[in-house]
């Protein structure tokens, strides 16, 4: 795990959204995360790190 890896898990637990953007822009990841954000910010924090470490 790279810094650049670290830095997104970091932003991935503060706003999820901006962690997933940082590495796929605005792709149908960012979209999900986003809406389970609103929906719960636990699961957008979930998916978020999810997708960042897979």
């Amino acid at each position: 795990m790279g810094a650049e890896t670290f830095v997104e898990i970091i932003l991935a637990i503060i706003l999820p959204p901006i962690g997933v953007f940082l590495r796929y822009g605005c792709g149908i990841e960012f979209w999900i995360c986003l809406l389970l954000t609103f929906l719960g910010y636990v699961p957008g924090i979930i998916y978020a790190i999810y997708v960042l470490v897979v």
